[in-house]
């Protein structure tokens, strides 16, 4: 990419994100060219696979909670799960206490401001750790996410699919990227490609680089960036128990590692390629199936669960949740499905 060419991208950018940049409450103002380390990681962490409607106001409660890396890394492996329920991909949450510990018992609270640094701590990938030394640190990186990728592809109509062309992308946004505001350059390539350079119907005659835009010279925009069909997920299915006893229900941990992992949750058999009915129930509850599914979809698989009831006819060890108050047991979204359909299916 011609010099001149990257030059007036970074201007024409930076002056857009200077007027139009999103308030976020992790977020400095533009030109600032620092913001809080931790605000910047929590939200990074928060914001991989989620949207920005759902994260902010679970970050606001989040550092309400925990205002500092010190106390979030004083915070319990429970408390802290149960405060993710919700915001999915769970080893997020066992990166995040991994890392604030890591930075508080090796680091002495300070977040390293080097990309190298950084990616050293738990659950900090190439993309975490260039958007936080950008952002938080004004270092001159490159942070590249769904919405940098789709701008740059378009920008350069770059015809390799995705994911192999992201080599490509990573270079291309390298040259767009100005030795100065790596960190608003960076938030601004996410703004636009959230609010104007969108994956259908991109508001082209609004972007700031419409002129620049080799896609947009092409004619169809929306056809960047290709990339490759996915194959279909696999099918489980599996049962799930709700056992109850004095207007409580019985709730388990998961195993700490793996899917769900050390999060609260109903008990279940095993997830198979066909329905397991009964298969893996506690004992002594007199199980009923009932009607109803739950339907669920995981990074990797889909999932329907079928819905089976019980009493204790005795004192039963476990963690007793009073059904009333279920909603603050942090369950997974999966299981709150659950919850919620076997409540309506039993009321009704």
């Amino acid at each position: 990419m011609p010099a001149k060419r990257s030059s007036v991208i970074a201007e024409r950018l930076l002056a857009w994100y200077d007027a139009n940049a999103r308030s976020l409450p992790w977020r400095s103002p533009p030109g600032t060219n620092a913001a809080d380390p931790y605000r910047v990681w929590l939200s990074e962490i928060m914001l991989q696979q989620t949207t920005v409607a759902t994260v902010r106001p679970r970050f606001e409660m989040f550092v309400a909670r925990w205002p500092t890396v010190e106390s979030l890394a004083a915070a319990s492996d429970a408390d802290l799960m149960a405060a993710w329920a919700g915001l999915g991909y769970y080893a997020r949450a066992r990166n995040l206490i991994a890392c604030a510990r890591a930075v508080v018992s090796e680091h002495g609270g300070r977040f390293l401001d080097t990309e190298a640094g950084l990616r050293a701590l738990p659950g900090i990938g190439d993309y975490t750790a260039a958007a936080i030394a950008a952002i938080a640190f004004g270092r001159r990186a490159v942070a590249v996410d769904a919405n940098v990728a789709r701008v740059v592809t378009r920008l350069d109509a770059i015809a390799a699919p995705l994911p192999g062309a992201m080599p490509l992308i990573r270079i291309a946004a390298d040259r767009m990227t100005p030795d100065t505001r790596a960190g608003d350059f960076a938030q601004a390539m996410m703004d636009l490609g959230t609010a104007i350079c969108t994956p259908r119907n991109p508001r082209c005659l609004l972007c700031p680089l419409m002129t620049e835009c080799r896609a947009q010279a092409e004619g169809d925009p929306a056809r960047y960036p290709v990339k490759t069909v996915k194959a279909a997920r696999p099918h489980r299915y599996g049962t799930v128990f709700w056992a109850t006893r004095e207007g409580a229900v019985l709730l388990v941990r998961r195993p700490d590692r793996g899917l769900l992992g050390g999060m609260r949750a109903l008990p279940t058999g095993p997830w198979s390629d066909t329905p397991p009915g009964l298969a893996g129930a506690p004992e002594g509850y007199g199980w009923q199936l009932i009607d109803g599914t739950v339907s669920h979809g995981f990074t990797h698989f889909t999932l329907d669960l079928a819905l089976a009831v019980g009493t204790a006819v005795s004192h039963a060890e476990g963690e007793w949740w009073p059904i009333g108050d279920i909603e603050s047991a942090g369950l997974p979204t999966v299981f709150a499905k659950a919850a919620m359909t076997i409540r309506g299916a039993i009321s009704a």
